[in-house]
This record gives structure tokens, sequence and C-alpha cells, in this order.
């Protein structure tokens, strides 16, 4: 695969070398199907825009699909198709249009509001993916167009999720892949900020709707960030958090509904990590399910299986007389299909979830690793695994919120002796 290029255009040769130097700082801001999932709230975003534009900026708003439409389009899909799972090509063309709906209505809410704005699609944008459908992967981005209108003195709104392949595809970029297209632009643009709005105020040490005494972070590493992502956490997207490591860039993590202000609450997410930024945190994710494969051949039949379907392998371990996997579901439109195939060579379960302790060199601690343990002694968990930054486990996902607290008491509250 090309690796992913991160291309800063030129202005066009038709704008001269006084008015690129006058350009105002680049503000590149993201906003989550929750903080546009109606007309007051979408309102609510096109005055924050407003705002960031009369304050000196020039912004560029990348966009996600009005509340629920992603999922309400792919029940849709489910519907109609006479097949075990719908053509993800399809599924692409499909639930592309609901970021078109939400840029189209965000930029008829700023001209309405005395603004000049216009509205891109992820093609129009210039990102170029590879040819992967329902889960593509930016390869480069060339933002003619968006340089141009931002010099013409307009806010620019793109539809998130989305690009087109170099075979001129239209292709999707995976769940929270608004996130990617928010920091790939920011990077081509050479943008001054990147703010990923959502509906929290930036990064927890645990999901403070089921850990009570969570703790906000002001700050934290792109590396810490990156392995919470991968370990389930919904604060950004995963490969949006590869993009600021390799670029630079900073990202501010923000709340849709908190008030305007120059000093907001935040998390800021950097490259360079400080004493503040190395905390500890727990994550849990969901969206998985374990495949267990048993007999001879037990490996081969496992990763030949897993191939076909084409799921993320989140870990995957073979010993004794059996393969063991934990998959992500993230990715997998048609699951109940998926899972049938899957059933045709071993047992498979979807009540689990896999919840996680992030940290600076966790794994390498013998105490962590024994807390760790100890925590979770009364819940059994399914299977362990560890890696540099993070202590995981799989458990019933009846008991994931009882291990997401019994980790943060243990692990990110209690000091490891």
């Amino acid at each position: 695969m090309l690796a992913p290029t991160i291309v800063a255009m030129s202005l066009s040769d038709s704008h001269d070398a006084s008015s690129s130097a006058a350009r105002r700082p680049i503000v590149v801001q993201k906003y989550g199907g929750s903080s546009v999932a109606d007309v007051e709230r979408l309102g609510r975003v096109a005055d924050r825009i407003v705002a960031a534009r009369r304050a000196g900026n020039d912004v560029v708003a990348v966009v996600s699909a009005m509340g629920k439409t992603t999922d309400q389009l792919l029940a849709l899909a489910r519907e109609v198709t006479l097949t075990a799972e719908p053509p993800r090509r399809e599924l692409d063309m499909l639930v592309s249009t609901g970021e078109r709906v939400a840029m189209s209505l965000l930029s008829i809410a700023i001209q309405a509001r005395g603004v000049e704005a216009i509205s891109f699609t992820g093609s129009q944008s210039g990102i170029i993916t590879n040819d992967r459908h329902f889960d593509a992967r930016i390869l480069e981005v060339r933002p003619h167009r968006i340089e141009d209108e931002l010099v013409r003195g307009k806010v620019v709104i793109v539809a998130g999720y989305q690009g087109m392949s170099y075979r001129r595809e239209i292709t999707t970029l995976g769940r929270g892949g608004s996130d990617t297209t928010a920091v790939a632009l920011a990077a081509a643009l050479s943008a001054d900020r990147c703010e990923i709005y959502s509906d929290v105020d930036g990064v927890y040490s645990a999901d403070p709707r089921v850990v009570a005494d969570a703790r906000h972070l002001p700050e934290i590493s792109v590396d810490m960030l990156q392995e919470m992502a991968h370990a389930g956490a919904k604060v950004l997207n995963a490969h949006a958090v590869e993009w600021a490591r390799r670029a630079g860039i900073a990202i501010h993590a923000r709340s849709t509904f908190d008030a305007v202000s120059e000093r907001p609450k935040e998390t800021v997410v950097r490259a360079t990590p400080t004493t503040e930024s190395m905390a500890r945190a727990v994550s849990c994710d969901r969206q998985v399910a374990w495949l267990e494969v048993r007999g001879a051949d037990a490996e081969a039949r496992a990763l030949a299986v897993l191939e076909e379907a084409g799921l993320p392998v989140l870990a995957f371990d073979a010993s004794g007389d059996g393969a063991r996997a934990i998959l992500s579901l993230i990715s997998a439109p048609d699951w109940k299909g998926t899972r049938d195939k899957l059933r045709v060579v071993g047992e498979v379960r979807d009540d689990v979830a896999f919840v996680s302790v992030v940290g600076p060199a966790i794994a390498s601690e013998a105490s962590s690793v024994a807390a760790f343990r100890r925590a979770l002694a009364s819940i059994r968990p399914v299977v362990t695994t560890l890696s540099p930054l993070r202590l995981s486990a799989l458990v019933a996902a009846a008991e994931a919120e009882s291990a997401q607290r019994a980790l943060h008491d243990a692990l990110v509250c209690a000091p490891v002796v």
C-alpha cells in the first residue's frame, strides 16, 4: 500500500505573494454527529464558526452526519439486501450522503448569519484514499479548492468521513473517520490548530458516565491517546491521532455545548510528552467479538476465516490445540452474516467487552500487572493481554462497567506499590 502523504499545496498562480502572506491563521474545526443532531444544534455550531471567523481566523469546518443518520442508512441497506452482507461499494455511496446533507445545511446556516461559506465533499476537498470501501485510508490531500476559497474570504465546510479513491470511487474512512479528515486537512493546510468538538469537553481518565470520579486530563501525549483510541476510547479516532503524530499537529478536544471562550475547558493532545500528559486512563471497547478454534490445523483455519471476514484483529494467539482471536466489529456492516461464517470453524462470542488501562511503560511494571490481575479477580476475564502501553482484558459485557471502575480505583486513583 502507498504510504500516506501530506501535501500542503501552494495557492493557485492567480494569487500574488502579498495576498498569500496576508492570509489569516487557519483553524480546522471538526463537529461530530451529536453536535449537529438537529437544526437547533446545527445553528449553535454555525454561531461558533462565525465567531471564530470574526475573531480573525480562516476557518475550515469538517462535519459528520447529523445524529444517528449513518446508523439509519445502514439499517435501510440491511432491509433491502437479499444477500448476507450489503456490497461495500454501494454502502459507501449510501452513507456518504449523510455528511453531504450536514455540510450543505451548515453552509446555508452560516451564510444566513452574514458570513460567506461554501461546502465541499471529500473528493472536492482533494482527499485521495486507497481503494478499500467502508474503511479506506487517506493517501494524499490536495486542498487546492479549499485554499482558493479561503483566500476569497469564505468559510469552507467539508464533509467528513469520506474521500475519493485513486480509481475515482467514492470511499468512506470507517467509524470516526471525520476526525481523520480534520487532522489530515489541518496538516495539508499547515493550520495553526485543529479543534475536535464533540459532546464531551476533552479526555478523561475513564468514561465519566461509568466512573464517577474520572479525572479530566488537560493534556495527553499522542502516544497515550492513540493507545486509548485503539483500546476503544471514543474521543478521537486512532488514525486521526496517527496523522497528528506524523504531522506534529496539536489537537484541542472540546465540547460543542460549552460557551465560546478564550480559555475553554479542553484536552490538548501534544506530540511532545510532558509530565502532565503521561497520566493513566481506562478505556472500554464494546464493539468486539471472541473467536476460538480448536482441533487439527486450528491456527490455519482461524487465519483463513479471519482473512475472509476482513475484520481488524485486536489480538491473536495460537497455542496447544487451539487458536484464539479478539476482533473489532467497528468496520462490520453486517456482523450477523460475518458471525455465521466464523461459527463454521469455531466458537464465537459477542457478549464481551475489551477493558484496558493505558499508561507509560505500564506493562513493564510487575506491580501494575499484579494490581491489574487483583482488580479483576472476581470478574474472571476470558483472556488478558499486554503491550508496552496497555494492560487489557476481555470480560463479559455485563461485567464491563464493574471492570472499568475496579481498574480505575486500582491503577489510576490509587498509587501502585
